[in-house]
């Protein structure tokens, strides 16, 4: 048996599962930076299943663990596409040959921006971020936001401060758009981030955020 005609039964295995134990998820796939979701997105619905990284169903997931293992007809997706159910949405981080499927929880959606760049010496308009100077790159993007393992204090360390919260983020990639540090995050709940690093992989951006103070 070759490696194609493997894949191909492995994903018939996973479909026949999902469709026995997985409710039926929307499934949408980009094809633009903007509304990822959306009714020129949506290419039908396909059961699926996911589990927390075992393949038996014997354990629940914990907090802050984005990554599941799903069960579907891996024939109609590819890496980058979304799967939702209600208030349940996926995306496809990894399709890698004979190994599970790996999808990322999102619980947020968020927009992404690039402040202004100064282009010459000597005297320049405002230079702050604000909204009438910042370049939209993406927006309407589920992703996974939890919590990092640090946090810095405000400059002013007045003795009301807390530590400004660290973020971890995962995000589809899209091709043309690059993410850089200083690129400016919001999300659906009216938080604000700073990208310190942005790593892109096979598996999409792993980003590491600093939330804003206002």
């Amino acid at each position: 048996m070759d490696a194609a005609t493997l894949q191909q039964k492995i994903y018939a295995g996973y479909a026949k599962a999902a469709l026995r134990i997985g409710p039926a998820y929307d499934l949408y796939r980009p094809t633009s930076p903007s509304n990822p979701v959306g009714q020129n997105t949506w290419l039908g619905a396909l059961n699926a299943s996911f589990n927390a990284m075992d393949m038996t169903y014997g354990k629940p997931n914990l907090y802050g663990k984005p990554l599941w293992y799903a069960l579907l007809d891996g024939t109609l997706t590819q890496v980058g596409d979304y799967l939702v159910n209600g208030d349940k949405t996926y995306f496809i981080a990894a399709m890698q040959q004979t190994l599970p499927i790996l999808a990322v929880e999102c619980n947020r959606t968020l927009n992404i921006f690039r402040p202004q760049q100064q282009t010459a010496a000597g005297v320049n308009p405002y230079g702050g971020t604000i909204d009438s100077n910042q370049t939209e790159l993406m927006s309407g993007w589920p992703a996974s936001v939890l919590q990092g393992t640090k946090g810095d204090k405000d400059g002013a360390v007045l003795p009301g401060d807390v530590r400004l919260p660290w973020w971890a983020i995962l995000l589809p990639a899209y091709p043309g758009v690059t993410l850089l540090t200083a690129d400016i995050i919001t999300d659906d709940i009216n938080r604000r981030y700073i990208i310190s690093s942005a790593e892109l992989s096979d598996l999409g951006w792993r980003i590491t955020a600093m939330q804003a103070q206002t």
